[in-house]
């Protein structure tokens, strides 16, 4: 296999933000703006790696938009050889610190820049990685927030149907203990006892709330417990992953590999899930990717459906793929789920590409 050699030219970062077609209601945050940043890799060959960011909040692409375009203006000329790229990016923002908006803008270019290469090579990135284009087992995560027990069980159903899904993501954390119990009654009751169940309280308890809610729901036969307490309390998850039955789930706060390994060093999760805009893109996923095989623990993804599908595809211990369609609006052609497996096109690439209509109509004033 010969692959093209590319070098870097520019690279475009555009924001847009789009409405969540059932916004986030979660402990923490309500969220009914949903931010993208656009990004376009241009090489001097004509080839253009494609990525996207969603970094949460509008107001944070005015701190990325600028990262990404600084990177863009370094690695002008250079080869485009994604991992040595990420090597400079990261090491070019090392007096500012390896965490934080200096990962997710490095992460944005890293994607970029496996797209283009996997162009260059003609060949969808998983094959470029060494696998083959196939299917990938996936949950619907596009919903179940904190609602009413009958408008949460109501929506399960309308989720299940919308790919024939058998897992479902149901976020728990309200005010009073007994409406999580009677919602996660009422969902499990409306799916039936075969439909895989993961419940994720996005940070929202404390260590002594977490320890009453987690053991009150250890019976339900759930797929795991998500992010209970705050996502750096490596103490506190290490002390619920050996009381509880059920597994616990993080991971898409670890700003690379290493806190991925610090996590498994001190037993405080049972699975884990990386966000490619934190974890380092696809480069930081193939370090984590490695670990996770050597110590035997099962390996989930978190957004970035079209991304993820490709990595799982070459992931020892692949677990389930996080299904959320809020980017679909803006890409031409989205990924399609059926039999809750998300299909991988048979393109050259990750398959993105932009839908420019969708894009001016849901462009961001920073």
């Amino acid at each position: 296999m010969q692959t093209a050699s590319l070098t870097f030219k520019s690279i475009r970062a555009r924001p847009v933000v789009l409405k969540l077609k059932r916004p986030v209601i979660a402990r923490i945050a309500t969220i009914t703006d949903w931010p993208l940043i656009l990004i376009d890799l241009y090489t001097e060959e004509g080839v253009v790696g494609r990525s996207y960011l969603e970094p949460y909040t509008a107001k944070t692409m005015r701190y990325l938009i600028p990262a990404l375009h600084d990177l863009g203006e370094m690695l002008k000329g250079r080869k485009v050889a994604p991992i040595e790229l990420y090597e400079l990016a990261r090491k070019s923002l090392h007096f500012v610190g390896y965490q934080g908006l200096s990962m997710i803008a490095v992460s944005g270019l890293d994607m970029a820049a496996w797209d283009a290469l996997a162009k260059a090579a003609g060949m969808p990135l998983c094959v470029l990685l060494g696998g083959s284009v196939g299917p990938v087992k996936s949950y619907n995560s596009n919903g179940l927030w904190l609602q009413k027990p009958e408008v949460v069980a109501a929506e399960a159903i309308e989720l299940r149907d919308e790919g024939e899904f058998t897992g479902l993501k149901l976020r728990l954390g309200r005010d009073r203990m007994g409406d999580d119990l009677e919602t996660l009654r009422a969902v499990r009751k409306a799916v039936g006892d075969d439909m895989h169940l993961m419940v994720d309280f996005n940070q929202g308890l404390n260590l002594g709330e977490a320890l009453q809610r987690c053991h009150a729901i250890d019976d339900f036969g759930l797929a795991w417990i998500e992010e209970p307490i705050v996502y750096d309390n490596f103490d506190g998850y290490t002390q619920l992953a050996a009381e509880l039955k059920t597994p616990i789930q993080i991971g898409e706060n670890f700003y690379g590999p290493r806190d991925l390994h610090k996590a498994l060093q001190s037993k405080a999760c049972d699975y884990v899930m990386p966000d490619f805009m934190r974890i380092g893109g696809v480069t930081g996923w193939l370090r984590s990717a490695a670990i996770t095989g050597t110590a035997g623990v099962p390996m989930s993804t978190h957004l970035y459906p079209e991304v993820a599908a490709h990595v799982m595809r070459v992931t020892e211990t692949a677990h389930w793929l996080e299904w959320q369609d809020w980017a679909d609006p803006i890409l031409q052609k989205p990924y399609k789920i059926k039999d809750s497996l998300l299909h991988i096109p048979d393109v050259p690439g990750i398959g993105l590409e932009w839908n420019e209509d969708a894009v001016m109509a849901n462009r961001a004033d920073l």
